[in-house]
């Protein structure tokens, strides 16, 4: 029984006074007792991989801001490292890969499905713990990148502009494309399933890198591995959230997720027009709204609530910026939270 189910019940469209609130990456370098901890570890990796740790981490967005749920802390790259590439987090760099994907003999030495998934314990054992410690105040939320942003990854090594080795694979080797995507998305679908085995309620998909696509593209290369994502695991609900993917709207609709997760570049009265109040969203404020003076980010948000109306579950259009003024944050989750649909 969860005290706290207005996510829960939003996404099962049931009648409910206001959205329910979750941020990405609420879990971070915005509150101080994050930084706390973070401190005292050798690195990002550390915390991630220190199940006890990582959960208190998880709950510290609940106790302090008062969203209404927790999100696993982890990261989307223990896939690529569970098939058996090793990745680093070089502070404000971001990750690297010492060893990339450049050939079929590569992709043939990864591991992958349920063998892989498994070694991941400590991510599993982060939501026991996080699961007991919530008590159930709030739903836990598990995740994992989808397969073309990982994909994207284990070709270039790092982030990049322009992901130019990966999409350059997609047009000069697309049959080993498909064998790579398809062992990721085996991988992510085991994962997500020992997920759901360790507590998690709702389930996210982050498609990271979908904008570097076009539409043809994403139809052959991501839509088919995220329908069979959505597919197979069964059991909670699941939010696939496309970041840039604008062009391919309806086709992510048709997946079948219960929720649309939706970036800031979507205009929200054009897609109520288009698809209806239906559809349960999840999004789209601008993260750099919160830069914004107090007043100027609670009628941002009230605005978007307007828009949307019902069957929403307020969120950022991607995750909260390191540098956004934690008291912003605070103040835009306390107007949401005295939102009413009736009023």
């Amino acid at each position: 029984m969860i005290e706290n189910d207005i996510l829960l019940r939003t996404i099962k469209k049931e009648v409910v006074v206001r959205p329910p609130i979750w941020l990405m990456r609420q879990a971070g370098r915005i509150l101080p007792e994050y930084r706390a901890i973070r401190s005292s570890l050798s690195g990002f990796i550390e915390l991630v991989t220190t199940p006890h740790l990582a959960a208190e981490v998880t709950i510290q967005p609940v106790d302090i801001l008062g969203v209404d749920a927790a999100i696993i802390f982890s990261d989307i790259l223990v896939i690529p490292e569970c098939m058996g590439l090793e990745y680093e987090l070089i502070e404000k760099k971001g990750p690297y890969f010492p060893k990339t994907i450049e050939t079929a003999a590569d992709i043939a030495k990864l591991e992958y499905g349920q063998v892989a998934a498994e070694k991941l314990d400590y991510v599993f054992r982060a939501l026991e713990i996080t699961k007991k410690n919530l008590a159930g105040r709030v739903p836990l939320i598990g995740f994992s990148g989808a397969p073309w942003t990982l994909f994207s990854y284990m070709l270039e090594g790092q982030g990049s502009k322009t992901f130019s080795k990966a999409k350059a694979f997609l047009y000069k080797e697309p049959k080993l494309a498909h064998e790579l995507l398809r062992k990721i998305t085996l991988t992510v679908i085991e994962y997500l399933k020992l997920k759901i085995n360790a507590g998690a309620d709702v389930l996210q998909i982050f498609d990271s890198w979908a904008g570097m696509l076009d539409r043809k593209l994403y139809a052959e290369f991501c839509l088919p591995y995220l329908k069979m994502i959505v597919d197979e695991v069964q059991g909670v609900p699941k939010i696939v959230f496309s970041k840039g993917a604008y062009f391919s709207l309806d086709q992510i609709i048709d997946l079948g997720s219960e929720v649309v997760g939706l970036d800031w570049t979507i205009n929200r009265t054009e897609f109520r027009q288009n698809y209806g109040g239906e559809i349960v969203v999840q999004g789209n404020l601008d993260p750099c709204t919160l830069y914004a003076a107090p007043e100027d980010v609670a009628k941002s948000a009230t605005e978007l609530m307007q828009d949307f109306k019902r069957n929403h579950i307020f969120n950022l259009g991607h995750g909260v910026y390191p540098d956004t003024p934690l008291d912003n944050v605070k103040h835009l989750i306390n107007t949401v939270k005295a939102f009413n649909y009736n009023t």
